[in-house]
């Protein structure tokens, strides 16, 4: 299973980023599926998901980027996107997408995912 992550750049505070992450090797459709992200010198941090549909396929987003994120799906195409608007220096970091099934209560937990793409950097300047 390969996870391929793309999108990232360096962009000025304000503006929109679209990531996306294709996924290869296991059909998705039944996965939950996130996002996290990791800042330099900081830990790995849950950003956004979409539950499998067993769980009632709910986005759910990490406060700080509530109103501005959104993680879609495409199961079609087996591929998860995150678009990122009115983004801030706070916002730099790599982003990783990630696969599984983790029961409903530990979504926000990267101890629960399978798979993990290998990072796209996003670098937002002031």
């Amino acid at each position: 299973v390969q996870l391929q992550a793309f999108g990232g750049e360096l962009v000025q505070a304000g503006a929109s980023l679209a990531l996306s992450c294709v996924v290869s090797g296991r059909t998705t459709r039944s996965d939950t599926v996130a996002w996290f992200r990791q800042a330099p010198g900081k830990e790995r941090e849950f950003v956004a998901v979409i539950t499998r549909p067993s769980n009632g396929g709910t986005s759910f987003y990490t406060d700080s980027v509530k109103g501005r994120f959104t993680i879609s799906r495409d199961n079609a195409k087996n591929a998860v996107y995150l678009q990122m608007n009115s983004l801030q220096p706070e916002d730099t970091a790599v982003y990783f997408c990630a696969v599984g099934r983790p029961i409903l209560s530990n979504v926000r937990a990267s101890s629960g995912y399978y798979y993990w793409g290998q990072g796209t950097q996003v670098t937002v300047s002031s």
